[in-house]
Parts: structure tokens; C-alpha cells; sequence
């Protein structure tokens, strides 16, 4: 029998709005650049951030969710599958991605979440 998880996992910052694909007026994929951040002190003891870009993809009725709600800069728990894909430009060049294909999310801002402390205001 084969095992394998392909899982990732991310809380970072929504990079820009969310762009929206439709198809018979239908919402089916939104898609936005997502950044992770670490922060560490070098052998200087300077600190230094080191961010991460991320593409997300999020699908049908998620992406519904993510047009009316999520915009640039909102906190975001991410969790989902790595996606690598290859293609040849016009000029035979190779390209490469990584997409996360988002199957869960969370906002991680007050009042979200189904968090009844938050949700009374």
C-alpha cells in the first residue's frame, strides 16, 4: 500500500485583493498572493525578516467566501495541498509555480470565526 500527505500549513497576510474567476456568473476560484514571515537575529545579533511569498488558490463555494470577505493585508490561517506545475512558454522556455490549493481557512481578526466573544460587537 502507498501512504503520502501532501499538507500544507500557513498563517501569514493576504498580499493583495483577491482575484475572482467566474463562469456562468458563477464564482469558482479565487486566487491571491499570500506572505509568511520569520523573524531570527543573525550572528550580529541584528534582527532580521525573512518573508515568504505564497500564490492560494481557494475553490466554489470557499471562493465566494474569500471575494466577499478577505482583503489585502487580513490575517489568514491557510490550510491546504502543494501544487507544482510546469509549463513551456512560446519560446521554449520552462516555467515553474507552486500554488496552494486552499481547502480550509480562518480569519484571524475579531469577529470572525464563530468566536462569540468577538461576534457580540
Amino acid at each position: 500500500m502507498k501512504y503520502g500527505i501532501n499538507k500544507a500549513t500557513l498563517v501569514g497576510n493576504v498580499g493583495d485583493e483577491p482575484k475572482i474567476n467566474e463562469k456562468n456568473g458563477e464564482i469558482f476560484l479565487a486566487s491571491f498572493p499570500f506572505a509568511t514571515s520569520e523573524t531570527y537575529k543573525d550572528k550580529n545579533g541584528e534582527e532580521v525578516t525573512k518573508t515568504q511569498w505564497h500564490r492560494i488558490k481557494v475553490w466554489d463555494k470557499q471562493a465566494s467566501v474569500i471575494q466577499k470577505l478577505v482583503k489585502k493585508g487580513d490575517a489568514l490561517y491557510v490550510e491546504g495541498r502543494i501544487e507544482n506545475n510546469t509549463w513551456d512558454d512560446k519560446e521554449g522556455n520552462k516555467h515553474y509555480s507552486t500554488e496552494i490549493h486552499c481547502n480550509n481557512f480562518l480569519f484571524l481578526r475579531p469577529g470572525f470565526n464563530g468566536d462569540s466573544k468577538d461576534s457580540e460587537a
